[in-house]
């Protein structure tokens, strides 16, 4: 996918809705050469998504081995809005706490008071954590208002063909 598609899909009102949710699945190959398919916390930093895990994490040696991943952002209401991303990880390990992950983290319904004893404990719990940075190289946004799944718009298509003739 050309860049600039890329980007057009990525800016589209409802895929910019998408990026500022909290949950992602984040689809990999595993060692054992099987798919995983993993929530996960992410971010949007505009040009990248960013996860993070701890360092012991076992899917940090699958992308380590296989960098390539594909991410689905969705929504629970009908119809549903779809963002299927791929693209690249890199993985960054870092110490203490990503501001990435805290940031992440704010969507939870907490008080002031929860807030603070849970990133105390955070603190506590890891000396480090590995950001999990994903650069898209391709997306594709189905809203099923301008765009269906290719299945979908290929019956559209026959329906069409089939009510002309």
């Amino acid at each position: 996918m050309e860049q600039n598609e890329l980007t057009e899909v990525l800016n589209r009102p409802y895929s910019q809705e998408l990026l500022a949710r909290d949950i992602t699945r984040l689809a990999y190959v595993a060692k054992d050469g099987t798919p995983r398919n993993v929530p996960i916390a992410f971010v949007w930093n505009g040009s990248t998504i960013v996860m993070c895990t701890t360092r012991n994490a076992p899917k940090l040696a699958s992308l380590r081995a296989n960098p390539t991943v594909a991410l689905t952002i969705d929504t629970e209401s009908h119809p549903p809005k779809i963002l299927l991303i791929r693209g690249r990880v890199e993985l960054d390990d870092v110490d203490g706490i990503p501001d990435e992950y805290l940031t992440m983290n704010t969507s939870y319904e907490m008080t002031a008071e929860q807030r603070v004893e849970w990133e105390k404990e955070v603190r506590s719990l890891y000396d480090g954590m590995v950001r999990i940075v994903v650069t898209p190289t391709w997306a594709k946004l189905i809203d099923f208002e301008a765009t269906l799944p290719s299945a979908v718009e290929e019956l559209v298509r026959g329906r069409a063909e089939r009510q002309r003739a």
